[in-house]
């Protein structure tokens, strides 16, 4: 019998402790599916790029509204940085390859994942931002990926 997921976890941080939340969040999360959910505002991309930066990655970073998904070169291998928001048809995803990208092994960020329904992986990270004011922000972290 599987173990039962432990309960969620929330924290409340300023913008200058980001990089000590991503470390944070990598040692407790283990799936390489990571789907982050948030207002528009809440810092969805400014997380996914601090968590770039503890995974090793050098390279410059933006969000990928546009373009739905980035490939980054890190530590841990390739990191994927999809924004979903421009997404309007479940077709789509197929279209640009997100199942592919989210059954490749490799480290997946996700903003606006909504749309993925069941696309999304079953032991997928499931971090939820809020907008508390201008510098602060509450994390919560409510399925932490595949069991220890």
């Amino acid at each position: 019998m599987p173990e039962a997921e432990p309960a969620p976890v929330s924290r409340i941080f300023q913008h200058h402790e980001l990089d000590a939340v991503a470390s944070w969040l990598l040692t407790l999360c283990t799936g390489r599916v990571w789907l982050l959910e948030g207002e528009m505002g809440a810092g969805k991309t400014t997380l996914i790029k601090a968590l770039c930066r503890r995974l090793g990655v050098k390279d410059n970073m933006s969000s990928p509204t546009f373009a739905i998904a980035h490939e980054y070169a890190g530590a841990a291998g390739t990191i994927v940085h999809l924004d979903l928001y421009r997404i309007a048809r479940v077709e789509e995803l197929v279209e640009r390859g997100i199942p592919d990208y989210l059954s490749s092994g490799n480290y997946c960020l996700v903003e606006w994942p909504a749309v993925l329904g069941g696309w999304a992986p079953d032991d997928a990270v499931k971090v939820r931002l809020s907008l508390i004011d201008e510098q602060t922000r509450q994390i919560e972290v409510t399925a932490y990926g595949r069991q220890r």
